[in-house]
C-alpha cells in the first residue's frame, strides 16, 4: 500500500468511510490506503491491498474505483475469488466487470439510504445515489460526488444488513430477483 503515511490528503477515502460508516455505524471499518498524491494508483498496490483484505478476513471490501486496462483483468480476477471478501466496485469498469465483484453504478434519482436492482446484459448490477454524506449549508451539487460515492452508499447499506455474512447472502439473493425498476 502507499507506506506508513495514513493521513488522507485527499479526502477521498474519509468521504467514502464516512457514507458507509453513515449507513452502517455499527461497522468495523479498516482504510487501506492505495492513494497517495493523487487519485491513482497502479496495478500491484491495488493487489496487495486485497491480499491484506484476505488475510485479515474482511466480509466486504469496498473499491471506490475503477480502471479501463483490460491488461489488468487476470491479475484481478485471480485476487478476487468466490469464498473470500465480497468486493464491491464500480460496473462497467475493472473490477466491477468481474463475475465475482457485485457492480455499482450511479442512480442518481435515488434516496442515499436505498438502492435499485437493475438487469444489464443479463447482470444484476445495484444502482445507488452519487452523493457524499450531506455538508451543513453545503449544496449537494457543490459537495464531493460521482461513482465512487454510488460503491460507498451500497457498501454501507450492506453493511447494514449484514449482521452476518449469511444475512448479507440472503439479502443479496432477494435483491438479485427483484424487477428491473
Amino acid at each position: 500500500m502507499c507506506g506508513d503515511h495514513y493521513l488522507d490528503q485527499l479526502g477521498h477515502g474519509t468521504a467514502v468511510a464516512g457514507a458507509i460508516r453513515e449507513k452502517a455505524p455499527q461497522a468495523e471499518l479498516f482504510a487501506v490506503k492505495i492513494f497517495a498524491q493523487k487519485l491513482t494508483t497502479d496495478l500491484d498496490t491495488l493487489l496487495r491491498a486485497l491480499e491484506w483484505c484476505v488475510t485479515q478476513k474482511m466480509d466486504l471490501v469496498n473499491l471506490s474505483l475503477g480502471a479501463t486496462n483490460e491488461a489488468h483483468r487476470e491479475a484481478l480476477a485471480a485476487a478476487i475469488q468466490p469464498g473470500g471478501p465480497l468486493v464491491i466496485s464500480a460496473a462497467g469498469q475493472l473490477p466491477g466487470l468481474l463475475d465475482s465483484v457485485i457492480p455499482v453504478e450511479v442512480d442518481w434519482d435515488c434516496p442515499r439510504d436505498e438502492f435499485r436492482v437493475h438487469q444489464r446484459n443479463g447482470r444484476t448490477v445495484f444502482a445507488a445515489s452519487g452523493y457524499a454524506r450531506p455538508i451543513p449549508g453545503v449544496p449537494p451539487e457543490h459537495n464531493l460526488k460521482g461513482i465512487s460515492f454510488a460503491v460507498a452508499n451500497f457498501t454501507g447499506i450492506l453493511a447494514r444488513i449484514a449482521g452476518e455474512p449469511a444475512n448479507l447472502q440472503a439479502a443479496l439473493k432477494t435483491a438479485s430477483l427483484k424487477p428491473d425498476t
